[in-house]
């Protein structure tokens, strides 16, 4: 008989012989698309059901945790990793995030079938994505892409009575064009939930109207440079600052939001006026699970969370450093209030208004960078980061792109640009480059203009 993701989650709590337990469930469908040299080349659904099995054994000496995930379809496997659980927890050294567990919150959908996607969510965009496929080789282009979708349903249930459900739609796209004789290439993509809004047609026009921007070509040398950052590059740099923006390693010492001698810089101003950087699982098109997920503890998430009720958390406001990502336990030690981490991101500046289009207009010369790439922490006391840029940087002059130049190596750490840029958009839903695909997809930010941007060295790459 098939079981349920709720069969799976019951189950490995009524088989557990530990004090308390905690299940989660996933179950992921997904489709995608890829397409190269103007025609589509793969297609694919993927299916699955994993399991997370967190055991808790009260002792003398504190509590022992275990957690072990695994595929899981059948009472077997269940029980398989139950038993690998409970054992992890009664020979585990005791557990210093150790707090009572939540209990008693129930989803009102809980008993409700997991969500699921396929190929069909494409049927809109894979016909305009044809005809562009005949416009590009008619006119000696080459598109390149993909599309993908997935939904994720997680079941949470507990011992203690947590029956929590959450339906999470995840997709993105990027197509990248190349001139005929490929010395060109240029990139566009993006993130959506269900993909009613995007328009290959659109996309396609993008593409093309960096390529064009590209025909003429200069070559610059290292500098700081007037540099406008999209919403895309602006995600790359955001994410982060969030993800270092953990409130033990900064009450540590070791990281950019530390206090000289000791403590966090919670209540410091540490960007210009007007930036707020939050977290919010209701907003708009990058909600996310309204609870705490953890499937194991370390320095910013604790299984003992698991449940806790998540809202807006502002990171950033008004300039001022107003929350780190908290567990009950860090939140004891820094004397803070508990703010878990939120799987979505926003920054925005407040009054800013317009687009990218608008900060092209009002720069005099500078350049315009499409996305960052291999992203790389150099310095954590600084969050100093480097990198490449990718596919596109762009020569502004009296507000206008004139032509291409060559890519750069660059070192720079985004809490310092949060002090240094001179001009922004309004914030858009928007997708990093490099941590998007993988990662983290649900970005709300806006473009940027830096004014001295370290661009440390040149880079062959296209």
């Amino acid at each position: 008989m098939t079981m349920t993701p709720q069969d799976l989650v019951e189950h490995a709590l009524s088989l557990s012989t530990a004090d308390d337990c905690v299940a989660i469930a996933r179950v992921h469908t997904g489709a995608n698309l890829r397409w190269a040299n103007n025609t589509l080349t793969t297609n694919g659904v993927m299916t699955g059901v994993e399991l997370t099995v967190v055991s808790f054994v009260t002792r003398q000496d504190g509590v022992g945790t275990g957690s072990v995930s695994g595929n899981a379809a059948s009472a077997e496997q269940v029980a398989t990793l139950v038993r690998a659980a409970d054992d992890a927890a009664r020979t585990a050294d005791p557990a210093e995030d150790a707090a009572e567990l939540v209990a008693g919150r129930v989803s009102p959908d809980w008993d409700e079938v997991p969500g699921d996607t396929g190929i069909e969510v494409f049927s809109g965009f894979a016909t305009a994505l044809g005809e562009e496929f005949d416009r590009a080789q008619a006119e000696s282009r080459v598109l390149y892409g993909f599309v993908s979708h997935e939904v994720a349903t997680t079941y949470l249930g507990s011992t203690r009575g947590l029956r929590l459900r959450h339906v999470q739609p995840t997709g993105h796209y990027g197509c990248t064009g190349k001139d005929a004789a490929l010395t060109r290439s240029a990139w566009t993509g993006g993130a959506t939930r269900d993909f009613a809004e995007v328009d290959a047609h659109a996309v396609a026009a993008e593409v093309e109207r960096r390529l064009r921007w590209a025909g003429r070509r200069t070559d610059l040398p290292a500098g700081r440079y007037d540099t406008i950052l999209p919403p895309t590059a602006v995600a790359d740099l955001m994410i982060d600052a969030y993800w270092g923006a953990g409130a033990r390693v900064a009450h540590e010492g070791e990281s950019v939001y530390s206090r000289r001698g000791g403590g966090t810089r919670i209540g410091e101003r540490i960007a210009k006026a007007g930036v707020n950087l939050w977290s919010d699982p209701a907003y708009g098109s990058v909600q996310a699970a309204p609870f705490v997920v953890a499937g194991a503890s370390d320095n910013t998430e604790s299984v003992f969370d698991n449940g806790l009720a998540l809202g807006r958390t502002d990171w950033i406001r008004d300039g001022v450093l107003t929350s780190l990502v908290q567990t009950r336990h860090s939140a004891a030690l820094t004397g803070q209030p508990v703010t878990p981490g939120i799987d979505n991101l926003g920054l925005d500046v407040s009054g800013a208004t317009g687009t990218l289009d608008d900060l092209v207009a009002r720069t005099e010369r500078g350049l315009l960078v499409t996305c960052l790439w291999y992203i790389r922490e150099v310095d954590p006391q600084s969050m100093l980061l480097t990198g490449l840029t990718r596919d596109g940087v762009y020569l502004v002059e009296d507000g206008e792109i004139t032509g291409a130049v060559n890519n750069f190596r660059w070192n720079e750490s985004p809490v310092d640009l949060l002090n240094r840029f001179t001009d922004a958009s309004r914030s858009v839903a928007s997708f990093s480059r490099e941590w998007g695909d993988d990662y983290f997809s649900r970005t709300v930010t806006p473009a940027l203009r830096v004014p001295d941007f370290n661009m440390s060295s040149v880079s062959q790459g296209v």
